[in-house]
């Protein structure tokens, strides 16, 4: 009985260490989670600097109208006109080269991110699981040993009767 009982304490024990394992991973799911926030909420801020960017980009193509019109009268500012819209160009190449890739990370991100919520909705599943069957098995334990109290003490007084009894005898 005292080996049923030991047993069950170290099945207890190892359940116990697998819940706080459990709990752990979840602990460091919930980091990751938060990381993948503030990383979406910088992606954000990132986004409106290019609504900047498209601002600026606005300002610079009347700027080339403005030295479109002034390049009539003079050959050299017609040549910094050229040099200023292949920046522009190249900017907005860059900036649609990012902007694709930005995209393409926000939704490998967004995968990955569900992917997460998968696993600790499937991991609170398995941790619910195993807590209500440590429940069941605590309250069959409880039955267990209350029984065995009551047998224990029936045995005491039919002992205690028997040597009664002896002694009458």
């Amino acid at each position: 009985m005292e080996a049923d009982v030991s047993d069950m304490r170290h099945e207890l024990q190892s359940r116990d260490s697998l819940w706080r394992r459990i709990q752990l991973e979840c602990q460091q799911l919930h980091k990751e989670l938060l990381k993948i926030k503030e990383y979406k909420d910088m992606q954000e801020i990132q986004i409106m600097h290019q609504s900047s960017c498209v601002q600026l980009t606005e300002q610079l193509e009347n700027k080339n109208t403005e030295l479109l019109l002034f390049a009539e009268s003079q050959e050299h500012q017609e040549e910094e006109l050229k040099k200023i819209r292949n920046h522009v160009y190249q900017e907005e190449q860059s900036h649609c080269s990012e902007k694709e890739r930005m995209k393409t990370e926000i939704s490998d991100l967004t995968e990955e991110l569900h992917h997460k919520e998968i696993t600790i909705a499937t991991i609170m599943e398995k941790a619910s699981l195993l807590e209500r069957q440590l429940k069941m098995e605590l309250e069959t334990k409880h039955k267990l040993l209350t029984e065995q109290q009551l047998l224990e003490f029936r045995y005491q007084v039919i002992k205690s009767e028997n040597t009664h009894l002896k002694e009458m005898v």
